[in-house]
């Protein structure tokens, strides 16, 4: 016979889920968080319909063009202070006309009171030259220099297709999108159905970006905003330009170093270096498609050490391991000389670092920015003994107490180069759907990192249902080298539907001589440093979410005490008592302690469904949606719902 808690005790424990569980992500800071000056070769020109259909009542008794002022006026107001950012108009000057198109605002450092006010002189009138438009808001774009790479988008916000084809808009975006690496071109698709949306999504897809459907107002301005500020918030590249041969055959050399340079889908590329016999070598490689991009849950990311004529002294291959979109995507290498100096990669040498990039048929054909790194770690000094491997998540493990006090708010960086420090506490940030944020935790001598990764509660679209996206991280060691899945610990995917979904992630306890062991998730984790930390929400998240960004908590702790060297026998380090860099406790606690406890959800993975339990409660419990909001600056995302 089924039990069925009575309703008094569904509402009770309704109220303890939401005391218990809600607080992180309350009140989580609405303004626009302050952002380092874009990368040189950075910005972003908006693409505005402005032909006569753009007059039409959109279906709340407002003409399509007013919700267009609005829904500009909002991602403008979200954009970082100084991004640069323009306006391109069409249809907005003479009832007919294919040739009518103009630069409405020059993409300059961000001026929202201008292009609030461009926007509203238009009234719509004629005709659709989308494809003229884009080749022409495309000269409008900075472009990088030396080397550099920056990020450039244009964001087409359309009804309807292209009625005049001089030139076809689909091969447009192809040929722009083919003329560098940093540059894409995302569609929104205002109302449209048929060939019109069929066409934009075409440009999408041919432009490297993302199409976004807007069936009405809200959701204009909601995908709106979250393809301004993912363009805004693209990764920050930084290095030397290299380029990378496709054999050994005059391959560049590089010592230790960040380098730039982009692959292509089913390339490999190869690059050169001397190595003693003695020394560690440390090389990763990062690929950073469009945020979105069609991938294979099997394309693949390997790096690989070369020596001699036929040799490989190990590799490594990182997988996307689902198919809703593209995200960055590191694999780390080292070549680690043996105990016994016997080994055909110990000798000292000419060796090539090498990156492979898999890709299945109808995955992204576009060339991706990669980041490169190489490190040269010096053997100890003759006599020092290395305190023994630590190939155990012992305390570290899944069922670890975590913190649970006060949370503070936190801004994620963009990729590994403006990771933001966090150190032991609880931390709330936000995340917009197709997008990863970086995180770094400095971990000494026989410290061990675990994390836990919270996705909020949030008010759901309309007809949602029928989807769901995921929520997933990875911890990095200070070589960029990815830890894994932790032997079976922890899972890196959890299942996302707008209730929370939680993840765990955690290393071993830092030691020298891990190198020296044989498990994946354990060779990286042997050098003290910071580790990064990367949470990503799905791209599938912005058909489900009303909110354009859904609260995020990370509850990170630093287990064990720091040892002040990687010798048998060190005595304990000077213990840093340094602040962490984010603000203030929404309530004013300080993160680590004081305050009422929050409590802490536990992720179980069951045949790859993440399954929530609340600690302490085993009851079902039925969860009430609250209506969504008008916008995300005058809502709190968790305030109000039930759990």
């Amino acid at each position: 016979m089924a039990l069925r808690p009575c309703r008094g005790a569904v509402a009770l424990l309704g109220g303890l889920l939401l005391a218990l569980t809600a607080a992180p992500f309350q009140a989580i800071a609405a303004t626009t968080p302050t952002k380092a000056p874009p990368a040189e070769g950075t910005g972003m020109v908006m693409v505005l319909d402005s032909s006569g259909s753009m007059a039409d009542d959109d279906g709340s008794g407002s003409t399509r063009i007013a919700s267009a002022r609005k829904a500009v006026g909002t991602v403008v107001d979200a954009l970082p202070d100084g991004y640069p950012t323009g306006l391109w108009v069409y249809g907005a000057d003479k009832p007919k006309g294919c040739d009518d198109t103009r630069l409405a605002q020059p993409v300059a450092a961000l001026d929202r009171a201008g292009i609030k006010k461009a926007v509203a002189g238009l009234e719509p009138k004629g005709d659709t030259p989308i494809g003229l438009s884009l080749r022409k808001a495309a000269q409008d774009l900075p472009r990088p220099a030396g080397g550099s790479i920056g990020k450039r988008t244009i964001l087409l916000i359309s009804d309807g297709e292209d009625n005049c084809q001089t030139p076809p808009p689909c091969k447009v975006a192809a040929q722009l999108a083919a003329s560098g690496v940093d540059l894409h071109i995302d569609a929104i698709g205002f109302q449209v159905a048929g060939k019109a949306r069929s066409q934009l999504e075409c440009i999408a897809k041919a432009g490297n970006g993302q199409y976004y459907d807007a069936p009405d107002a809200r959701s204009l301005a909601r995908q709106l905003q979250r393809a301004g500020q993912l363009s805004a918030d693209g990764y920050r590249f930084k290095g030397k330009p290299v380029r990378g041969t496709a054999t050994r055959s005059g391959a560049p050399d590089i010592g230790p170093g960040q380098y730039l340079d982009s692959i292509g889908p089913n390339e490999e590329r190869y690059y050169a270096t001397d190595l003693d016999a003695v020394s560690t070598a440390d090389f990763s490689a990062t690929v950073v498609p469009q945020p979105g991009a069609a991938v294979d849950s099997l394309d693949t990311l390997r790096t690989r050490i070369a020596y001699g004529t036929d040799s490989s002294c190990d590799s490594t291959s990182e997988m996307f391991g689902q198919t809703e979109g593209a995200t960055p995507l590191t694999s780390g290498v080292s070549r680690v000389p043996s105990q016994g100096g016997t080994s055909t990669c110990d000798k000292a040498g000419r060796y090539w670092l090498v990156v492979e990039r898999k890709a299945a048929k109808g995955s992204d054909a576009a060339r991706w920015p990669m980041e490169l790194t190489f490190h040269v770690e010096q053997p100890l000094a003759k006599g020092v003994t290395p305190a023994q491997s630590e190939p155990e998540y012992g305390a570290g493990d899944k069922d670890a107490t975590l913190p649970t006090g006060a949370s503070k708010d936190v801004t994620g960086g963009t990729g590994f180069n403006d990771a933001r420090t966090l150190h032991p506490g609880v931390w709330r940030d936000k995340i917009l759907p197709a997008q990863t944020l970086w995180y770094k935790v400095p971990v000494g001598w026989g410290q061990q990192l675990r994390y836990d990764v919270e996705f909020g509660n949030e008010p759901t679209v309309r007809g949602y249902s029928s989807h769901i996206s995921y929520g997933a991280t990875q911890v990095y060691t200070p070589f960029r080298a990815p830890v894994g899945s932790g032997a079976g610990q922890f899972s890196r995917h959890a299942s996302y539907d707008g209730r929370l979904a939680a993840l765990s992630m955690g290393t071993v306890p830092v030691s020298w001589t891990n190198r020296y062991e044989t498990h994946p998730n354990v060779i990286p984790v042997h050098h003290k440093g910071d580790f990064y930390l990367a949470v990503t929400l799905g791209a599938k998240a912005s058909q489900i979410a009303e909110n354009p960004r859904i609260g995020v908590v990370l509850r990170v702790a630093v287990l064990g005490k720091e040892k002040s060297g990687p010798e048998a026998g060190a005595s304990a380090a000077k213990v840093d008592t340094s602040p962490g860099e984010s603000g203030r406790s929404a309530d004013g606690g300080d993160g680590g302690g004081g305050g009422w406890s929050t409590g802490r959800v536990v992720a179980l993975a069951v045949g790859g469904v993440g399954v929530l339990l609340l600690a302490g409660l085993a009851l079902a419990y039925v969860r009430a949606r609250r209506k969504p909001a008008a916008a995300e600056g005058n809502s709190d995302p968790m305030r109000g719902g039930s759990w």
